[in-house]
């Protein structure tokens, strides 16, 4: 949620900013609509003053056995506008708190303006490899060395859904395994969230309202809003774990590793670059996330995207990383790094891993505040989260990548420790 007191003395800044998103929002009605909130505001509390003094004479002149019929009669006039004020009131208000909910972020001075076409590619590290043989795609060689049956996830929940076997479930744990083992070592403190979540995750993320009808929805309410979903990714627990808290200076960062399935809505089809586990219904992920003091969060987006780039170059991935433009970036981030895997059978790289800033927005959202150490006015904290990874778009680089000419796949080292062999061969 954007900061009310930003829009209302710097609007110019705020159309600039949703400009680059490549949106145009009316902030002038909104702001009229505003200054009718805060007037009806004002008038209802002026309203319910009167009406506490009208009672605390009533009850004085019972006290003394004097006789208050005249302002018994005031009284229920008082009672009668106080509830018209308090419906036109909370009409004002609805409509304010839904032009704020459906406000994205504000983008950082430093991200582009425009669409994917204006992503930048900030660098790429290692070397794309170049084979001497035709090289098989990640669908091929998952059938062929019986790692992912793609036939019976299907028939067991519908496409998008595929079923990890043999060494293809044991590389798929051996990937998470060393995921969190690293992040673990770093300081980050593991958390196991809940799958199942309520709206108040969903709107403090920043999902909810706008984006609802893109997760599994098990519960709705009278309304029709979702009162629980599973969950899209660990980030929309973590935004919400310390919901309404007023944390200690001291405290921050706090720094959490998460693992979770995601279940998201959005699925492949039968081109290339959707075939095989690049796009499903359910995957694994591996999520960092921080809340710090608004003065380190830069440093911590940087951190973040160093970890992130550590374990794709740990398993020796040729990949590049991408800074994306305002419109490609998701709403509630003011910020974001892609981390791209390469694909050689798509000719194109694959993003492993966003690492995002969402700066106060989501705190906002959840009422997450620290005290400053020194004391003084309660702030709010920062946000920042990354995939740490998301094994469904690795698993086809890393096969892709690392193939020989005999179909075979070679295993990086880091992840043998983990029972894996050297070398993954039919079975």
């Amino acid at each position: 949620m954007l900061d009310i007191t930003l829009i209302r003395q710097h609007p110019e800044r705020v159309r600039e900013g949703l400009a680059k998103r490549g949106l145009d929002v009316d902030l002038d009605a909104f702001l009229a609509l505003d200054r009718q909130l805060r007037e009806a505001r004002t008038a209802l509390e002026r309203l319910r003053g009167e009406r506490r003094r009208v009672s605390a004479d009533i009850a004085t002149r019972r006290r003394a056995g004097e006789p208050a019929e005249e302002l018994l009669g005031r009284a229920a006039e008082l009672a009668d506008r106080v509830a018209e004020a308090t419906a036109a009131h909370g009409r004002l208000e609805a409509g304010h708190r839904a032009f704020l909910d459906g406000l994205p972020n504000l983008p950082d001075p430093d991200v582009p303006a425009g669409g994917k076409e204006r992503n930048q590619v900030v660098r790429t590290e290692g070397a794309r490899p170049e084979f001497g043989f035709p090289p098989l795609d990640h669908v091929r060689l998952t059938e062929d060395l019986a790692l992912v049956d793609h036939r019976r996830g299907a028939a067991l929940a519908g496409s998008g859904n595929w079923v990890y076997r043999g060494e293809g479930a044991a590389l798929e744990w051996a990937l998470l395994n060393h995921f969190l083992d690293g992040h673990r070592r770093a300081g980050y403190t593991f958390v196991l969230p809940p799958h199942l979540l309520t709206w108040q995750a969903g709107y403090t993320a920043g999902q909810f309202p706008k984006f609802a009808d893109d997760v599994f929805v098990t519960d709705r309410g009278p309304d029709g809003r979702p009162e629980r979903f599973l969950l899209p990714t660990a980030e929309t627990a973590l935004a919400a774990l310390h919901h309404g808290e007023t944390l200690d200076e001291r405290e921050l960062p706090l720094k959490y590793v998460a693992y979770t399935p995601c279940y998201r809505k959005e699925a492949g089809g039968y081109r290339t670059a959707e075939r095989g586990t690049l796009r499903g219904h359910q995957f694994n992920k591996v999520e960092l996330f921080q809340l710090t003091r608004p003065a380190d969060s830069e440093a911590a987006q940087r951190e973040l995207l160093a970890r992130a780039e550590e374990s794709v170059a740990g398993l020796g991935l040729h990949y590049r990383v991408t800074r994306l433009a305002a419109g490609d970036t998701s709403a509630a981030q003011a910020g974001t790094y892609d981390v791209e895997v390469w694909l050689p059978s798509l000719g194109a790289y694959a993003e492993v891993s966003s690492v995002s800033n969402a700066r106060d927005y989501q705190a906002r959202r959840g009422g997450i505040r620290y005290r400053p150490a020194g004391g003084g006015r309660a702030v709010h904290v920062h946000t920042l989260n990354a995939s740490g990874l998301a094994t469904s778009r690795l698993v086809p680089a890393l096969l892709e990548q690392h193939q020989r000419p005999d179909g075979t796949v070679v295993v990086p080292e880091v992840l043998r420790r983990w029972g894996l062999p050297e070398v993954l061969r039919r079975p």
